[in-house]
């Protein structure tokens, strides 16, 4: 998510460094504390929520962004519902033939319940999801399905996940997890309004409006709308709107709107919440009779197996070889060791990452249903640069050239043309 910032801010704060690693069941457990503002002092434009339905106390944005910082929520279940649309092209019988090739390659290498597959469902369509939070040590996030239920359970040092569709239990402990925090790898994919609204919260800079917009009611609970847009032309985003609850300060509902016009990118919010304590026995967990239960241990083993490579350590090395040079500057960019270059600020921001390899070939030098996928996803491109193909989605956007350079970013299509024509 791209950094913010009030219209008259002073003291700009650095952007939290992308981490990068293996997803593992304890970093998708919901977290309860709100993770702290990344500037040291940030001056807001004193916006007043003057008006709106319902009618609540004047409150300035610098005033409701601290509110969010110090909401203290420990306890609450509710249900809630999240929308994502990137605007991809129906898949057709080629989603089809990946699922049943997914299917056929499962044979001992995966498991359906595996937090690190399964939440990615949340990327696109709308999903029902039912939350529960009791401190630190008990969480519990349900996606609801039409016949079946997939729960992501933390209690103590258990992380369970279970797919009832397929009978399938996940098992991971959150000992594993803080060691992995430690060696800088992921945390969570967002999935809640406070999630997501932790992310675009991250760091201010000059590029960004921040205002109050009026009151709401969201699930039955006076909020204030907080929204965030970018100063700047040519980024993806149009704007951020975050329900936030007048009470407590917890997000409510968070909006991506995108810059093109048309429905939200993401749409998440709680239709039903509660703050009272949860009954412990929500986060009880035993493996149903007859359940397959794979621990984290093994799927990591299985990976390896996979890829042909014993250790973590002969995993980075083949990585390694297939970038040409080591996984630092040299071989993802020019910029931070083991991390890419990045051109331009804020929400204009592209990362550049040089595969060293070529271009994505045509859609017709592939053929078949994969080939009128990629052709329905890019879009060719020339510049000061040479040539190469931008594949789009209404968030993030990528130019892939054809001497194999990479350019990303929540920018628009002019935007990566002109990041890779200053790149020359």
């Amino acid at each position: 998510m791209a950094p913010y910032e009030s219209e008259d801010s002073t003291t700009a704060g650095e952007a939290d460094d992308l981490r990068a690693g293996r997803r593992k069941a304890a970093r998708y457990v919901v977290p309860v504390a709100v993770v702290g503002i990344a500037a040291a002092t940030i001056g807001l434009v004193p916006a007043i929520a003057d008006s709106g339905d319902p009618d609540l106390p004047d409150i300035t944005a610098q005033q409701l962004i601290e509110k969010i910082a110090k909401s203290d929520v420990e306890q609450l279940s509710g249900t809630f519902k999240i929308t994502t649309d990137l605007g991809l092209p129906d898949l057709g019988g080629l989603g089809a033939g990946f699922a049943s090739g997914a299917m056929a390659s499962g044979s001992g290498d995966g498991s359906s319940a595996d937090p690190s597959a399964k939440l990615t469902e949340l990327a696109s369509g709308t999903h029902t999801l039912r939350l529960a939070v009791d401190g630190d040590d008990k969480q519990k996030l349900s996606l609801l399905e039409n016949a079946s239920e997939y729960s992501l359970i933390h209690n103590g040092k258990d992380i369970w996940g279970y797919d009832s569709k397929s009978n399938e239990v996940f098992h991971g402990t959150a000992d594993e997890a803080q060691a992995d925090k430690g060696k800088g790898k992921p945390e969570e994919v967002p999935a809640t309004p406070k999630e997501f609204t932790e992310e675009a919260l991250k760091a201010v800079d000059d590029t960004t409006s921040v205002t109050v917009d009026g009151t709401a009611q969201v699930a039955g609970r006076d909020a204030y709308r907080l929204v965030i847009k970018p100063k700047q032309s040519g980024s993806t985003v149009g704007a951020i709107s975050v329900a936030v609850d007048a009470e407590t300060g917890m997000p409510l509902k968070f909006t991506l709107t995108p810059s093109s016009g048309g429905a939200a990118v993401i749409d998440a919010g709680f239709t039903q919440v509660s703050f009272a304590k949860p009954a412990a026995s929500t986060f009880d967990f035993t493996p149903p009779k007859g359940a397959t239960v794979t621990e984290e241990g093994e799927l990591d083993k299985a990976a390896r197996e996979h890829g042909g490579a014993k250790s973590e350590d002969e995993l980075g090395k083949g990585l390694e070889k297939e970038f040409g040079g080591p996984l630092t500057g040299g071989a993802l960019g020019k910029g931070t060791e083991g991390g890419p270059e990045v051109i331009g600020e804020g929400w204009n921001s592209v990362a550049v990452f040089d595969t060293g390899g070529e271009g994505v070939p045509s859609g017709s030098e592939i053929g078949g249903d994969m080939g009128g996928f990629l052709d329905s996803l890019g879009d060719k491109v020339t510049g000061k640069f040479g040539s190469g193909t931008v594949f789009k989605t209404r968030l993030i956007n990528a130019l892939v050239t054809d001497d194999g350079k990479v350019y990303v970013g929540a920018v628009t299509k002019d935007a990566l043309v002109k990041a890779a024509d200053s790149g020359k």
